[in-house]
């Protein structure tokens, strides 16, 4: 039997992990804006416990795998000296924006086409295709000369990469970042598993804890896929886990070129979390077509796609892919990226609830700052 090549053996396990996630988060309703939602219009955390336990697990799992010698993450791209700090602000802040007009980030998008929400198909076509404008075509020339010029290389300073250890490790002036980032990977992923399961009303909830736990889990083994299985002395794969915008884009590009292009385990994993999604709505009966309610609706959904696609490319990820994934990596710019993308999705939601008193924008802006303690005033 002829054996398949790296590229093809990953593909197959990135479109079945893919189909694992993408059945767990329609069951579990696995959201990160809706997490953010819950958190600020009805105080409820647990869905954001979700979403941290799945960060604390990847940290663990990804550091451990290391430090053991089976994967490399130096090579992951959110460890690079060239530091782009102003991407990655505003990239999150737009892609928090986006993901809240739209109803929800890369992932979720993914998992509602899966589910029959016609308003997600066009989010996600848009997404992929300004994504796809940003990293090679048009908006590239915005991305390279507005933001990529801003860029710091950290290797200037003598710093290897940007993950946390080594940043710590060299204000505090030692020679190796090892023992910091076991430390950080301790303290930060068991802390972040702790403060989840402290909750009473988390534990008692089947379904975030099926999310966190699953979630956190396929994020290590993207790394080992691409790491382990994908690796090959003479043509060796992009070293990558989960994420969904760049390989929305690329999804994309790969139908439109099928017959000249060659798989990829991003595109596999995008297709892999809509099956996984649509399979599971058709074995529970809850499949359903859904459409724009109107123009707003429309013209909401159509503003998202385009923020998240953009904003996505220039934070290298989204809320998975910063959020998670690169969280794993212990990188500044993933934590950046991971408190821009909340921050802008929150603000959103703020002012779009006090737009209902038919508010102008600055005041809504103004009033939700001031309720967010960054700016002086009534919080009434």
């Amino acid at each position: 039997m002829m054996e398949w090549d790296p590229v093809y053996r990953v593909a197959a396990l990135g479109l079945v992990i893919g189909i694992v996630f993408g059945a767990v988060a329609n069951k579990t309703n696995f959201c990160t804006m809706g997490a953010v939602s819950d958190w600020v219009n009805i105080g409820s955390r647990d869905r954001f416990r979700a979403w941290l336990l799945a960060i604390g697990i990847a940290i663990l799992a990804t550091q451990f795998m290391h430090a053991t010698g089976i994967i490399d993450i130096a090579q992951a791209m959110y460890l690079t000296p060239n530091f782009g700090w102003l991407g990655h602000i505003v990239g999150g802040l737009l892609f928090g924006i986006g993901m809240t007009l739209a109803s929800g980030c890369g992932q979720r998008t993914l998992v509602r086409v899966g589910g029959g929400n016609l308003k997600s198909l066009v989010v996600m076509i848009l997404l992929g295709l300004t994504a796809y404008m940003t990293m090679r075509g048009l908006l590239a020339l915005v991305r390279v000369n507005a933001f990529e010029v801003t860029n710091i290389n950290l290797s200037d300073s003598g710093i290897a990469d940007q993950g946390m250890g080594s940043l710590i490790a060299a204000a505090a002036g030692l020679e190796s970042s090892v023992t910091v980032n076991l430390v950080l990977s301790v303290l930060l992923g068991l802390g972040l598993v702790i403060y989840a399961f402290a909750a009473k009303s988390f534990r008692s909830s089947f379904d975030n804890m099926l999310a966190g736990i699953t979630i956190g889990l396929i994020i290590p083994a993207g790394w080992y896929i691409t790491g382990v299985v994908g690796f090959d002395d003479f043509d060796p794969v992009r070293f990558e886990s989960y994420t969904f915008v760049a390989p929305t884009g690329e999804s994309l590009m790969y139908l439109l070129t099928f017959t000249g292009s060659t798989i990829s385990f991003g595109v596999a994993a995008v297709f892999g979390v809509i099956l996984g999604s649509f399979l599971y709505v058709i074995l529970t009966g809850k499949f359903r077509l859904e459409t724009f309610s109107d123009r707003g609706d429309m013209v909401r959904h159509l503003a998202g796609g385009i923020a998240m696609g953009f904003g996505g490319v220039l934070a290298l990820g989204c809320t998975i892919g910063q959020g998670v994934t690169g969280m794993s990596t212990l990188a500044v710019g993933s934590l950046l990226s991971l408190v821009s993308i909340v921050f802008g999705s929150a603000l959103t939601m703020k002012i779009e609830y006090h737009r209902l008193d038919d508010k102008s924008f600055l005041a809504a802006l103004r009033q939700s700052l001031a309720e967010m303690r960054l700016l002086p005033g009534s919080r009434g």
